[in-house]
């Protein structure tokens, strides 16, 4: 799992290239619902080592959220081979986090 988020956030067209099942998650260090969400994302992620995990900081004017339309944050997009198949947003229970991620790996 990706400890920090990053502060350069990869452009589209290359998380639109990834091979395989992703989870991109938007947040910022600062927000009191991403950190909350940090462990259940950890314990969800630990049972599937093959998901890439990209934390991207985002802010207003960052093109990344905003070609995903993000609003709230953490929102957290599942993608297959660089296409979206879901998301969660503000996510409370590792249950939904863990369904999620059995979606794009069903291991």
């Amino acid at each position: 799992m990706e400890s920090g988020y990053l502060e350069t956030e990869p452009a589209r067209a290359e998380v639109d290239g990834l091979a395989g099942p992703a989870l991109l998650e938007f947040g910022s260090p600062y927000c009191g619902h991403c950190r909350r969400a940090q462990p259940l994302i950890a314990q969800a992620l630990a049972a599937h080592p093959r998901v890439r995990h990209l934390k991207v900081a985002d802010a207003s004017g960052r093109r990344l959220g905003r070609s995903y339309k993000v609003t709230l944050w953490p929102t957290l997009v599942l993608l297959a081979d660089g296409r979206e198949v879901g998301r969660l947003v503000r996510p409370l229970q590792v249950a939904e986090i863990e369904r999620a991620l059995a979606e794009i790996d069903p291991g």
